[in-house]
């Protein structure tokens, strides 16, 4: 593990945390059986043990929790076979990293920190290319643990700034992490040394079916239109050591796109006493191993381009007016967002706040900025106290929504070197200076995650838990633009989504 920062270790050292486990046999997974309070302190640049913390003997679980097919037993036979075909081949076209698909063109690109960046996102209409992101990527992550035992009160790893996620994505395989027709492109990086590294199959992409877009059933005249949706999915995993991460990019026919994280893998767990309940963590057995509270706290970086270069941030609160004789008005107010200490907010459900990306030089039908909405689904933050170090190296997580006017060395929110960083870096740094962004080159940075208080039905291996949040149209057009969709399905099996006269 990253050593992180706690008021030592100052003396310039590189330094990493190695936490020890024990495996019965070979293939026997280690998280069952960890060797708590035992770590060692060991120093990257001189290659030797810095120290080894040794605090309270705790009987090492013996319990197995494996999951591997010749521990679980034979698979069930009553699922059916589910066939995804496309036999006229896929939508997109890709020309070396640029692609297009529907009315949406970008180019692919991935980096060794960040893994999968978005470039060029436009969206065509009525004939015009349109731009929307110029640039889109995870910038940044932190894991903090909430329990205050030794060994794990010091577990909060940035995986993309400290670990470079990109650099541990996986290959990936068809039929398993992709189905359908894909498109693969390999992750271009290099490694520890700063060696050329080809990791092959790093991005997948594919089309995916996504239910109905539209419908309206006419009882009146007997008549229904349905029109079906489908969606780009652009995506990478990494696996950092016991977590599997997914990371997906979505672009659909109306011009909404999403992010989404899937978080799977494995729990990192801890040991106590046999008997022993702690209060910061889930019991997975009864023989003294339990899964500590957490949070996954990540953070995507988006330089807009609405309709050009100069844009404006909304927030869009429904208030209650004062004025109510029914009692029952209510009404969306926006707030131009003007400066940077302006624009550090957090979402608020009670007020079903979202923001809007305008570009006031564009204007749309009704005559109102066209704009694209940011929806703060999964909007946490971080759990600590104000005061603990790891707030103070992660200050970006401490709020959902920040605003930066773009400029080219601003890219991380933690700062370019989080690796023991003692805090204050990135964001907090930056906008210190209050910048006007009324009309500018905008950097959205929206902080959204996991808390995850752990259950029984993580262990021994995690089922996918979704996160993410959704970019959505917000009078970018004038009306909705999936009007010319055809009303056949398109599928192995025909049919037609009109009863139209």
């Amino acid at each position: 593990w990253s050593v992180g920062w706690f008021g030592e270790d100052a003396q310039g050292r590189r330094l990493m945390r190695a936490l020890v486990f024990v495996r019965d046999e070979p293939d026997d997974s280690p998280y069952a059986h960890p060797i708590e309070n035992l770590v060692v302190i060991y120093d990257l640049s001189s290659g030797q043990v810095a120290r080894i913390d040794d605090n309270e003997a705790i009987p090492v679980p013996a319990a197995r929790g494996n999951y591997l097919p010749k521990y679980v037993g034979e698979a069930r036979t009553d699922l059916k076979p589910i066939s995804i075909t496309q036999p006229e081949g896929a939508s997109f076209t890709v020309t070396g990293n640029h692609v297009r698909w529907a009315d949406w063109s970008f180019r692919v690109g991935f980096t060794p920190r960040e893994g999968l960046v978005l470039h060029q996102l436009k969206f065509r209409d009525q004939g015009v290319e349109r731009p929307v992101i110029n640039r889109a990527s995870l910038a940044e992550m932190v894991v903090p643990y909430g329990d205050p035992a030794p060994v794990q009160a010091k577990k909060n790893a940035f995986d993309s700034g400290e670990y470079n996620i990109g650099n541990m994505a996986n290959s990936l395989t068809l039929g398993c992490d992709c189905t359908g027709e894909i498109k693969y492109f390999d992750g271009i990086t290099t490694d520890s040394h700063g060696n050329p590294l080809t990791i092959e199959n790093a991005i997948c992409m594919h089309e995916e079916d996504d239910s109905i877009l539209w419908k309206h059933f006419d009882f009146r005249e007997g008549t229904a239109e349905t029109r079906r949706n489908r969606k780009l999915v652009i995506s990478f995993i990494a696996t950092v050591a016991n977590y599997e991460y997914a990371f997906y990019w979505h672009l659909f026919l109306d011009g909404s796109i999403e992010f989404l994280v899937k978080a799977t893998g494995i729990l990192s767990t801890a040991g106590q006493h046999p008997g022993e309940k702690s209060p910061y963590g889930q019991n997975l057995n009864n023989d003294g191993l339990y899964g500590p509270i957490h949070q996954h706290i990540f953070n995507v970086r988006m330089d807009f381009e609405i309709d050009g270069v100069n844009n404006s941030v909304y927030e869009v609160d429904t208030v209650i007016p004062e004025e109510n004789p029914t009692f029952t008005a209510f009404k969306a107010v926006d707030r131009l967002l003007e400066t940077e200490q302006a624009a550090i907010r957090k979402a608020d459900t009670s007020k079903h706040r979202f923001w809007k990306i305008v570009n006031h030089e564009s204007r749309n039908i009704v005559d109102e900025p066209v704009a694209y909405r940011l929806i703060p689904d999964n909007a946490i933050t971080l759990a600590a106290d104000d005061r603990a170090h790891v707030s103070q190296r992660a200050q970006f997580a401490r709020n959902n929504l920040w605003v930066t006017p773009y400029t080219r060395e601003e890219r991380f929110p933690a700062g370019e070197y989080p690796n023991q960083s003692t805090g204050g870096d990135g964001l907090p740094a930056w906008t210190a200076a209050d910048r006007n962004i009324v009309d500018q080159d905008l950097v959205v940075w929206y902080t959204f995650g996991m808390h995850h208080v752990v259950r029984l039905e993580d262990w021994p291996v995690m089922p996918r838990q979704n996160i993410g949040f959704m970019l959505e149209p917000h009078g970018f057009f004038n009306q909705n633009p999936t009007l010319n969709l055809p009303a056949e399905i398109t599928t192995t099996t025909g049919g037609h989504c009109s009863t139209g006269k």
